[in-house]
């Protein structure tokens, strides 16, 4: 009798514009034991040493395409999220399923009430490469193209990315859906991970539709 075979989740975490894949370490400790992750860093980006190469977010997008295996389910964080719809835009078969969660994605946020954070990241962060507070790819024009399921997870206290910003990507996205966590702030991932991670699996279950 032949076996049942059962996909395991490949899930591969990106950052924000902290750069390290260790901020997704509380919601990939909570997914089921069984699925593969991968927490991927940012070269250049934070306090995560350059790398040669790697100078802004196409050169990002090449290096995600490299690490991320076809097929694979990918959770962005902030900036993460602009080089995971980057990814989506010129490698769709790279990603199956997508989480957002509190990022621009590539649509002008400055419209949408965001606020400035640039000052303050230079000011924690000087060695990092300038490109990081350097202007972003702007996605919005072909975001109606993307067709693959996106799970958008946004917090209410979000000052920099708020929720009038979520709510335009819902609208630009075809296949996804919206949720919003009271109390969350742009760090919600790491301040409410039960919340998140449960989130998380529900849309890479494949149980989410669209809100």
């Amino acid at each position: 009798m032949r076996g049942i075979v059962v996909k395991v989740p490949s899930v591969v975490f990106f950052p924000g514009a902290t750069g390290a894949g260790d901020f997704w370490s509380p919601v990939a400790d909570r997914l089921p034991p069984h699925w593969q992750t991968e927490l991927i860093s940012w070269p250049g980006a934070g306090a995560v040493p350059a790398l040669p190469g790697v100078d802004g977010y196409a050169d990002l997008v090449a290096l995600a395409a490299e690490l991320v295996p076809d097929g694979s389910d990918v959770v962005a964080q902030s900036m993460g999220g602009v080089v995971a719809i980057g990814l989506a835009l010129a490698r769709p078969r790279k990603i199956r399923r997508l989480v957002l969660v509190a990022t621009s994605g590539g649509v002008d946020v400055s419209g949408l009430g965001g606020s400035q954070w640039r000052d303050e990241y230079r000011a924690e962060f000087p060695r990092a490469g300038a490109w990081v507070t350097g202007d972003a790819p702007d996605h919005s024009a072909q975001l109606s193209s993307l067709e693959l399921p996106v799970c958008l997870i946004w917090g209410d206290a979000d000052p920099i990315s708020p929720v009038a910003v979520g709510d335009a990507l819902l609208r630009l996205l075809p296949s996804s859906e919206l949720h919003v966590i009271a109390g969350g702030t742009h760090a919600l991932a790491s301040e409410q991970p039960d919340r998140v991670a449960a989130l998380v699996q529900r849309h890479l279950d494949g149980a989410a539709t669209r809100g």
